[in-house]
């Protein structure tokens, strides 16, 4: 899963700490629909994993409560979201691509996340922390409470089986993946992508996360 949707930018644009912000009121909805589509198919976790910021901790919580298991949530911190560099250090005509060029196309592994952590960099410690979790045989069905950006580095591995970001994978706040994975390398299937209950058709939006963030930002910050 991507966590449910939170607020980076307060009503004037100023960004929010990312490391401490929680769910927002929609949020808290989408990560309990979340649950309720687990419940309603009798899915059951062996093991529940988070980054360990707050909004992948709380979106897990509400799918638990609503799953009604109780299960210790593990925090693998190599799996926070991908890095963002100093918003007021990215030159005005550089912000376009700052928000949006590390999710666009196939990316290249030296693009920085707004002027923060590269392509590469995510990718060396989220890769192997998957594999660590397929060497463990101790589990069957596994919940990844991740990020955007950590969800399509899993998600491009799983379609390529290469070392490859396709920045255009869309994962909207709260969506869920489902991923078969066996002992092979690249023995992965992917079942379905960027289902987000309770809105599973995406009716209410055309623009990307990002784009959406980088018009937030620039009410705070309007560029000429």
């Amino acid at each position: 899963m991507r966590h449910g949707s939170v607020t980076y930018f307060d009503a004037a644009g100023k960004p929010v700490l990312p490391e401490t912000v929680p769910l927002n009121e929609t949020g808290r909805a989408q990560a309990s629909a979340a649950g309720a589509a687990f419940a309603a198919q009798g899915l059951r976790f062996d093991r529940v994993i988070v980054s360990g910021l707050p909004r992948t901790v709380e979106t897990a919580q509400r799918v638990l409560a609503q799953t009604g298991q109780s299960i210790d949530v593990e925090v693998w911190p190599e799996l926070v979201e991908i890095r963002g560099g100093k918003l007021s250090a990215i030159p005005d005509d550089a912000l376009h691509d700052a928000f949006t060029g590390a999710f666009d196309g196939v990316v290249a592994e030296h693009k920085r996340f707004l002027g923060g952590e590269s392509v590469a960099e995510l990718m060396d410690r989220v890769f192997p922390a998957l594999d660590r979790l397929r060497a463990d045989p101790g589990w069957d069905t596994v919940l990844l409470v991740l990020h955007g950006g950590v969800n399509r580095a899993i998600l491009s591995y799983a379609l390529t089986g290469q070392r490859l970001f396709l920045g255009n994978l869309a994962q909207a706040p709260g969506c869920i993946n489902a991923l078969d994975v066996g002992a092979a390398p690249n023995d992965w299937v992917v079942r379905f992508s960027n289902y987000a209950p309770p809105a599973p058709l995406h009716p209410d939006t055309r623009s990307t996360t990002m784009e959406q963030l980088l018009e937030q930002y620039l009410k705070f910050r309007p560029v000429q």
